[in-house]
Order: C-alpha cells, then sequence, then structure tokens
C-alpha cells in the first residue's frame, strides 16, 4: 500500500517540469557527433541521430534555418559535425532532441580562429592602414566587377548601375566565388584585371575594380579570406571596392580594401552616387530651363500677337470707327434743324419765364390775403383782447384753467394760484378753512 502523505505527481507535471529544466539549462549549446539515420521529409526538414561511441540523441533541422545552412546538402550519414541550439523535450512522448540552428563539418568548425588569426597577422603589418588605402574615383569611366556570372550579386550591381549610371563601362569578369579553387580563381581574375589596365590604351583603361559576392554563411564567403589574395589588393595599383556578403558579414577582403560596401547593392550606388547628383541636378536645371523657356516664349507670342499685321488692322479699324462716331455727332448737316431753329427756343424760353414770374406774384398775392384773414380771426379770438374789456381768468399751479364756481370748490384751501388780467398776473390763495 501506497502511503497517503506521499507527493504523487502526473505524468504530465514531470514532463512539464522537466521540459522547463532541459531548455532553459540547454539552450544555445555546441555538440559534436557523428551523423547517422539522415533523412529529408517532404517539407524540407531534416532529421538525423547525432552519435558518438557511448550516446546518441535526436536531432532536427527544421527548413528555414536548412536553407541558412547549405553545407546540410553536401552531409552524409557517417559525417563528423558540430551542431549548435537548443535542447526541446517532445511532452506527449517524454523524449527529447536538439533543435539546430547551425551546423558544420568538424574541422570547419576553427574558421572563426583563423579567420582572427589572419586578421591579427595583416593588421600588424598594416595591410588595414586607411593612410594606404586608395581614393575611390568619384566619376569613374571603367569599372570591372570580378563576381559569380550568374549569382544574385551581378544582376542587383548591374540593375542599380543600369538606373543610375550614365557614362560608366562596366567589364564583367567571371570567376569563382565559393569552394577550394575559388581563392586561386579570384587572384587570377584580378591580375588579369590589373595587367588589362596596365596595357590597355587611355580610354580603355580600368578606373575601379569590385570584389563582389551574395551573402552566405563563413565557410562561404571564406575564398575571400585568402591571404595571398589579401596582398593582391593591398598591393593593386586600382582602387578596388570589397561587396562581399551582407551588411553582417566581414572578410579579410572587406579589410585590406581601399572601401568596403555592405552589399554589391551598396557599392553600386556608391559607384553612381556622383552621376546620379548630376542626373538629378541635370533633371532640374532641364526643368527650370523648360518653365522659364515657357514663360519667356508665352511673352513673346503675345507681343508677336500684338504686332501681327491683322491685329494692327483691327487696331486701326477700331480707331477709325471711333472717330467717325465722334464726327457724326458734330455733323452739321445732321443737326440743321436744330441749329436753324435756335432762336425760336430763346423766344420761348423767355415767354416762359415771364409767364412763370406773373403766376408766382398772383400766388404770393393769394397767400397773403389768406394770412391777414387767418391773423384777423386769431386777434378776434385772443383771451387777451377780452380781458381789456376787465375781464380775467384763475390758473391753477398746474397751468389749468379754473372754469366754474364748482371747481374752485374742489381746489384745497391755501394752494396757491394765479389771477390773469390784461396788463399781468397776481399770485392769490384760496380762503383758509
Amino acid at each position: 500500500m501506497f502511503s497517503m502523505s506521499l507527493d504523487v505527481k502526473k505524468v504530465s507535471e514531470i514532463v512539464g517540469e522537466i521540459k522547463n529544466l532541459l531548455e532553459h539549462e540547454f539552450a544555445n549549446v555546441s555538440i559534436e557527433g557523428e551523423i547517422t539515420n539522415l533523412s529529408l521529409s517532404s517539407s524540407g526538414h531534416w532529421y538525423f541521430t547525432l552519435s558518438d561511441k557511448d550516446s546518441s540523441l535526436s536531432a532536427a533541422l527544421f527548413k528555414m534555418d536548412a536553407l541558412r545552412n547549405p553545407l546540410m546538402k553536401t552531409i552524409k550519414d557517417g559525417a563528423k559535425v558540430i551542431v549548435v541550439g537548443d535542447i526541446n523535450v517532445y511532452p506527449k512522448r517524454g523524449t527529447f532532441q536538439v533543435i539546430v540552428k547551425r551546423i558544420v563539418p568538424v574541422g570547419v568548425g576553427d574558421l572563426k580562429e583563423q579567420f582572427e588569426k589572419l586578421k591579427r597577422k595583416l593588421a600588424a603589418e598594416g595591410l588595414f592602414d586607411m593612410e594606404r588605402k586608395r581614393a575611390i574615383p568619384q566619376m569613374p569611366k571603367r569599372v570591372a566587377i570580378i563576381t559569380a556570372q550568374r549569382g544574385a550579386a551581378l544582376q542587383d550591381f548591374i540593375n542599380i548601375y543600369k538606373r543610375r549610371s550614365i557614362w560608366m563601362d562596366l567589364l564583367v569578369v567571371p570567376t569563382l566565388v565559393q569552394g577550394d579553387d575559388a581563392p586561386r580563381a579570384i587572384r587570377a581574375s584580378l591580375h588579369n584585371v590589373i595587367k588589362y589596365s596596365l596595357e590597355a590604351e587611355p580610354a580603355k583603361k580600368i578606373d575601379l575594380i569590385v570584389l563582389a559576392r551574395g551573402g552566405g554563411s563563413l565557410e562561404d564567403l571564406w575564398a575571400f579570406n585568402d591571404e595571398g589574395l589579401a596582398y593582391d589588393i593591398f598591393n593593386s595599383p586600382i582602387p578596388i571596392i570589397s561587396a562581399i556578403g551582407h551588411e553582417v558579414d566581414f572578410s579579410i577582403s572587406d579589410f585590406v580594401a581601399d572601401l568596403r560596401s555592405e552589399t554589391p547593392s551598396a557599392a553600386a550606388e556608391v559607384i553612381t552616387h556622383q552621376q546620379t547628383m548630376i542626373k538629378d541636378r541635370m533633371i532640374s536645371l532641364k526643368s527650370r530651363l523648360k518653365s522659364v523657356m515657357t514663360i519667356r516664349m508665352g511673352r513673346f507670342e503675345a507681343r508677336l500677337k500684338r504686332a501681327h499685321p491683322n491685329a494692327i488692322l483691327n487696331l486701326l479699324l477700331s480707331r477709325v470707327a471711333t472717330l467717325q462716331r465722334r464726327l457724326s455727332r458734330v455733323d452739321i448737316q445732321k443737326r440743321l434743324h436744330e441749329l436753324t431753329n435756335l432762336n425760336d427756343f430763346y423766344l420761348n424760353l423767355d415767354d416762359n419765364l415771364q409767364r412763370m414770374q406773373q403766376l408766382l406774384k398772383e400766388k404770393i398775392k393769394d397767400l397773403r390775403f389768406t394770412i391777414d384773414r387767418s391773423h384777423d380771426v386769431l386777434k378776434a379770438l385772443n383771451p387777451k383782447n377780452v380781458l381789456e374789456r376787465g375781464y380775467g381768468y384763475l390758473e391753477t399751479e398746474k397751468g389749468k384753467v379754473v372754469g366754474s364756481a364748482a371747481e374752485f370748490d374742489k381746489i384745497p384751501k391755501a394752494i396757491p394760484m394765479s389771477l390773469h388780467f390784461f396788463d399781468g398776473k397776481r399770485k392769490v390763495k384760496s380762503d383758509e378753512a
């Protein structure tokens, strides 16, 4: 019987803990072994067993990582390799394997050390010194590019060259850029270009050499780490641009060359930069010249239209028509009747003036009679005229006339009032109570 106090775990819990432990502790590990049971799935994944004399370990190299390791196509069963990857646990089976990110044959893994050793040696000999580098011509007339004939690097370079260059001639020198024979082939191509340029007439001499190759692993680019090639580049009488791999890739030729470009495309842009600036400047000046000429031509065209015989004739005809209209207004023949009746007009004007004056006198006389009659009526109705006959009238402070005894009785006692006579007025008060 099991004790209930034991800490019992499920299988998935144990596998999960192992998975977390292994994957955390064994990340990015390097393992050396012999490949057996190598197979390629239909989806592009590689599966194999990595073994030594005592143990074996399952391994997988997935498609995307396999594309980054082209040497995988050359590896066979029994090959000794070094793999770099992460330990992965497959929970459903409780097994573990290494997920390979990088694989190289044994013996190639020390290439990095060889690279650094050669780099230190050449640097000590002054091959990398900046003061010894030749100036890159800003506008080379003839450029030689040494690269693989059917490589993507050449096509990228040519595409940019065609789009940006104006007058530069391009000499393509096909050569091997990968493999054991590549260093010798590259050096031979470089020697041939230099010899051709030295023997050519001035118009055909090479102004610049470009060493180009697409990206790849350290093994793929190893041809450009050749010591003999480094000395050839250093001693070249023609400036050299090294455009090997991608931006993160470095080779010995990059350090020795007069200029290092991240990619072949970048090298093409550097070479054609000055031409592109001139081209853009010419396009800008062309646009400005076209605009100025359009404006100038418009002005000259307007002046030409104004100076055209038809335009001058129309202007003269317009002036003639204006003068004819003015002449018709002063034509005596057409105004003969008007001018001959001028005296009658003045006589009629004098008669009308006399009649108007007479009518005004009669109108003024009638208005004076009406005013006199109205004056007499107003005079007869004037209250002061009645007061001259001994009459008077009483008025309150508010200007109201007291017209009856009843109104007088309604006035409060001791209220001041005015008694009007024909020759003045006097203040009075009602009887006090």
